[in-house]
């Protein structure tokens, strides 16, 4: 799978909703019930985090909700792909971009939206042909104004900015022409997942989905 049908599947899959929940899940036997919660709200794509022992189980529980795209966050390493695509992720999320995780994705044929903070760091993958990206970390790298100074110069890359977005500057990103969607935790509060409170979780699924800019 090419740089570039990776970033238009990246694309097509950030484009169904406004917000991609980022989900860290400590239990799998929560995963389905909160997979259904959130598509039922209006975020069908869904980025599990490779941030703890349950993560793998989670997103094989996730992929067999009707209507969830799944996806695998912090992917740092080839062995991190190949087990993302094994447990049933369809797509990948990495804070940056490494040769060997690069080539991985390819090999293995998984769609990978690849970290950028820097025009240096964008420049790099669309060199290589990716042109959709994961801007990270959204609010410590500058913001919204800082992502919006790269749309001129760089107007043929799109992103999915992540780290620091919430309800009350996500508007703000949508607002960007270079932006597709936003990245956030906000929506599956872990005291909520705790609780199991799926119809509060999809309320918030709710509210996210009607964001605009």
């Amino acid at each position: 799978m090419t740089p570039l049908e990776q970033s238009s599947a990246t694309r097509s899959i950030c484009a169904a909703a406004p917000v991609v929940p980022v989900l860290v899940l400590d239990d799998a036997s929560t995963a389905a019930d909160l997979a259904r919660a959130l598509v039922a709200g209006g975020l069908p794509a869904l980025e599990v985090t490779l941030r703890t022992d349950a993560a793998l189980d989670a997103i094989r529980e996730m992929a067999q909700v009707e209507g969830g795209i799944v996806g695998a966050g912090t992917l740092l390493t080839a062995a991190d792909v190949k087990a993302a695509k094994e447990a049933g992720a369809q797509f990948g999320v990495s804070p940056g971009a490494t040769p060997h995780l690069l080539a991985a994705c390819q090999e293995y044929g998984l769609p990978l939206l690849p970290g950028a903070a820097t025009a240096t760091e964008a420049m790099a993958l669309l060199e290589q042909g990716y042109d959709m990206l994961k801007f990270f970390p959204a609010e410590a790298a500058g913001g919204a104004p800082a992502l919006k100074s790269l749309a001129s110069p760089l107007p043929q890359i799109t992103f999915c900015p992540t780290g620091g977005v919430s309800p009350q500057n996500a508007g703000s990103y949508l607002a960007l022409p270079n932006v597709v969607c936003v990245g956030g935790s906000w929506v599956a509060p872990a005291s909520a997942i705790a609780a199991r409170d799926w119809a509060g979780i999809e309320a918030l699924a709710r509210e996210a989905a009607s964001l605009t800019a």
